[in-house]
């Protein structure tokens, strides 16, 4: 053969290269783009202010600020601290998510590994005979033995990129991971907090309704002495036992509030409740900035975890898109075979025994029953879900945050009309005992402030503890920082034995 007829032969070779090579890098289906954030620039609704807007307030917002991972900080409670640290460590939810994102990194390498050659080795030993008297030759079987030993080689070219989407996808599905890791470290951070406030507002109503069960069963005593005096009547005694009765049923309640507080404040903490002394928490400990962080809205959508989660299954159905798309088209595998088979290990390694295959093997689909181009439709359909999902979770946190805003707003003003109830409360039965005791009031008129002056007293503790609620959820609405959370260390795999 001359060289040009072997540069003939060899032309068509050449060209499936150069085809295949050209081919490579194409990737059917979208490509993602993360959507654009909402141009809203305020999230409070027209006609509403916030907090800082009117002469009057006492704190203001310091939009467009940043907020520190470990958030809690801004209330300046080391028993706050101290329990953060626990639960984080401790914390089932946070080792599930951790060891799902070690699950979806792992799945990364695997769909990456289906992109490079597969090399594969196999070995045998056998030991046979054939019966040859049946081709007439009366010879007796003879047993041998055969080894064998056969690597091979194949080589995806992946022409229209199903591998590369489908690497793709699971690289999205490792940042969904990581996104719902976030999330959870959020949502633990603010339930502990949210319940380490609890316990402290409850603990400051019961403080309150003890005070004021005790000045009830001064005032009993005080009747029960006028009793003897002739000065009160039968009528006023009855008044005040009621008065002290009614008040001691606010107590149980409070109890049930606070031990249902402690046992939540333990689970989070990752502990059952006879392991968790949880602390004598003090709602006066808590204190209350003056100038609160405030994320833009444009930021705020890149910093919660749970807007970046819908983004990330929308990058998941986009990238199934490919996939679902290149299923449609031909797969191309490249593949070599090399087999080395002997009777005796001494000829093993003989040449003679060897033989090899070099070629290229090509799938197509012909017919499904209409199942992949249905898969392509469902893929499409899954994207639109994903998307409408996304928008959703997008305008349900403005509105979260929305809340959190206008409630810190309305929380102060609450807070000073309650003080000015107590205050004006607290005159109003000064007055009305200083009259009972000169005579010119019966008793039942002393009760009736106190119970104005009991209602704002427990109204005004309540207020101040919804105050300190409030801030901790604008925390968790706006995503507080967990970008800057301190690297999580998944725990070691749990083996069967230690499961049990």
């Amino acid at each position: 053969m001359t060289p040009r007829s072997r540069a003939a032969a060899a032309s068509p070779a050449v060209l499936l290269s150069l085809l295949t090579l050209s081919l490579a890098g194409c990737e059917l289906g979208p490509n993602f783009f993360s959507p654009a954030p909402p141009e809203a620039t305020e999230y409070a609704s027209p006609g509403e202010r916030n907090l800082g807007d009117g002469p009057r307030d006492k704190r203001t917002l310091d939009v467009g600020a940043r907020i520190a991972s470990d958030w809690w900080t801004i209330f300046h409670s080391p028993a706050l601290d101290r329990v953060m640290k626990q639960a984080i460590a401790d914390s089932p939810s946070l080792a599930q998510a951790q060891a799902q994102l070690a699950f979806a990194r792992e799945q990364i390498i695997v769909a990456q590994g289906a992109e490079l050659p597969q090399v594969d080795l196999t070995g045998g030993i056998a030991r046979q005979e054939v019966n040859v008297e049946i081709s007439g030759n009366p010879r007796p079987p003879i047993p041998v033995n055969i080894y064998s030993i056969s690597p091979t080689v194949s080589y995806p070219l992946d022409i229209f990129g199903g591998l590369k989407r489908t690497v793709e996808s699971r690289e999205a599905s490792a940042e969904l991971s990581q996104d719902q890791l976030a999330a959870a470290y959020l949502a633990l951070t603010g339930n502990i907090a949210m319940q380490s406030i609890t316990i402290a507002s409850v603990r400051a109503e019961m403080e309150t309704v003890e005070r004021i069960i005790a000045d009830d069963e001064r005032n009993l005593k005080l009747v029960k002495t006028a009793q003897e005096a002739g000065t009160a009547t039968e009528v006023d005694v009855t008044s005040a036992q009621s008065q002290l009765a009614n008040d001691r049923t606010l107590i149980p309640p409070l109890r049930q509030r606070l031990s249902v507080a402690k046992h939540a404040l333990a689970v989070f903490a990752g502990k059952v409740p006879i392991e968790f002394d949880a602390p004598d928490f003090d709602l006066r400990g808590f204190a209350l900035p003056n100038v609160i962080p405030v994320t833009l809205p444009s930021t705020m959508v890149r910093d919660r975890p749970d807007i970046l989660a819908a983004e990330a299954q929308m990058h998941v159905a986009s990238a199934n898109i490919g996939v679902a798309t290149a299923a449609l088209y031909p797969n191309l595998t490249l593949g070599a075979t090399f087999a080395q088979q002997a009777t005796q290990l001494t000829n093993f390694f003989s040449g003679a025994y060897s033989a090899f295959s070099i070629g290229a093997s090509a799938a197509a689909p012909i017919f499904h029953g209409g199942a992949l181009k249905a898969q392509q439709r469902a893929a499409y359909a899954a994207f639109d879900a994903a998307f409408a999902a996304y928008k959703q979770v997008v305008i349900q946190a403005f509105g979260q945050v929305a809340d959190s805003l206008q409630a810190l707003l309305h929380d102060d003003q609450d807070v000073a009309s309650q003080a000015a109830a107590v205050a004006a409360a607290d005159k109003a039965l000064k007055l009305a005992r200083l009259s009972f005791q000169e005579g010119n009031t019966t008793l039942l008129q002393v009760l009736d402030s106190e119970r104005q002056a009991d209602r704002a007293n427990i109204g005004l503790v309540q207020a101040r503890s919804r105050r300190v609620l409030d801030t901790a959820q604008l925390f968790v609405a706006l995503g507080s920082g967990w970008w800057n959370t301190p690297p999580l260390v998944p725990p070691p795999p749990a083996t069967p034995a230690a499961a049990k």
